[in-house]
């Protein structure tokens, strides 16, 4: 899902706000871009400038800002739940250069400690059911008495609420959970080195991005 895209529409935009602002649970997938209430701001604007949502210096500094304030409800007094499943191409791609990715990385570990945060990676070794996946957002509030689904498509997104659809989704996110590796925990003792979880794959990418040039 690319998070620029939702800026083209700045209606789109505005409403997946009101929704992340209302939500008691957001369970997102995201196959080669982080969820844009993760991102650092240094890869916030590579992402934009890298696209055509934003074409202008100012246009690029107001969807940077926009999006820093929405992540604003990961430490509101009743913040929702947070589920991300993010495929480990995202974790790959260098947007910003090898010392925002190590940043980006590392504010990953950060949020996962947050009590209302789950983060899995999707490994590339995972059973194909991730690639048969569009990203999306499947968000509930009122006590997930209302959900919507958010799918991204290059054109336009895409905002589903029949009960059939909803379904479908919150299916296919456990589905997606079951394949991923074991959530990113910080309090884990890594006793067997032989154990995969997401946690180990992040540490073995910031590793290796201390290796690799700018």
């Amino acid at each position: 899902m690319d998070p620029a895209v939702r800026f083209r529409d700045p209606a789109s935009a505005l409403d997946l706000a009101e929704l992340e602002s209302e939500a008691t649970y957001l369970r997102s997938y995201e196959s080669l871009f982080l969820p844009g209430l993760f991102q650092v701001e240094g890869y916030t604007r590579a992402i934009f400038e890298a696209s055509d949502a934003v074409s202008t210096g100012d246009e690029i500094d107001a969807a940077v800002r926009f999006r820093g304030r929405r992540q604003h409800v990961l430490f509101a007094d009743r913040p929702p739940r947070v589920h991300a499943v993010i495929h480990e191409a995202a974790l790959h791609m260098l947007f910003g250069g090898t010392d925002v990715m190590r940043e980006q990385l590392q504010r990953l570990v950060e949020l996962a400690e947050l009590p209302h945060v789950t983060i899995q990676v999707m490994p590339f070794t995972a059973v194909a059911v991730s690639a048969l996946t569009t990203p999306f957002c499947h968000i509930t509030s009122h006590g997930d008495g209302l959900a919507t689904v958010l799918v991204e498509h290059p054109a336009r997104s895409a905002y589903l609420h029949s009960d059939g659809d909803v379904a479908k989704y919150r299916t296919q996110f456990v589905r997606l959970g079951e394949a991923a590796l074991p959530a990113i925990d910080t309090t884990a003792v890594a006793v067997k080195h032989a154990t995969r979880d997401s946690l180990g794959l992040v540490q073995h990418l910031l590793y290796t991005l201390q290796g690799v040039s700018k």
